[in-house]
């Protein structure tokens, strides 16, 4: 498979997505947990099914420490034993906020509430706008055709 634009080829995208993965990087930096950020990537992308992305944050994962059973497990979170609460308030609101044309509501407030249980205003903040660049990102590979595989853990860091 080959990509229908090289983004690093083109000068209008090298101006656009230096400010927009900026932003990307700024959320690392953010006082939501890593772990969180990961796994919450990756089920953003599962939904989308923006392959380069699972791709990315699978390995970028993994590298950071996190196991293959929950990696494999992120589809079936509600099933799965290996999340905490927390993690599970996450992947639930991500999951609402990226299925936001599926449901035609956007967030439910229950799924808000719990969410604010687990994490403070600063993380909230961190988590929507994690759900919201993640949405973004995997549909700019996925128009574009963006090939997986050959993802490097560090390379876009």
């Amino acid at each position: 498979m080959e990509a229908r634009l090289n983004y690093f080829a083109s000068p209008t995208a090298g101006k656009a997505l230096k400010y927009f993965m900026s932003a990307g990087r700024t959320l690392k930096d953010s006082p939501l947990p890593a772990a969180t950020q990961e796994l919450v990537s990756l089920r953003v992308s599962q939904i989308n099914g923006c392959a380069a992305c699972i791709d990315m944050h699978t390995k970028e994962a993994a590298a950071a420490g996190e196991t293959s059973v929950r990696l494999n497990l992120v589809a079936a979170w509600r099933e799965a034993t290996v999340f905490t609460e927390a993690e599970r308030a996450a992947l639930e609101l991500a999951e609402e906020g990226t299925r936001v044309a599926d449901a035609a509501t956007g967030v439910s407030d229950a799924v808000w509430e719990n969410a604010a249980k687990h994490y403070d205003e600063e993380q909230l903040t961190a988590l929507v706008i994690l759900v919201s660049f993640m949405n973004a990102v995997n549909r700019l590979n996925i128009i574009t055709q963006q090939p997986a595989g050959d993802y490097e853990p560090g390379q876009f860091h």
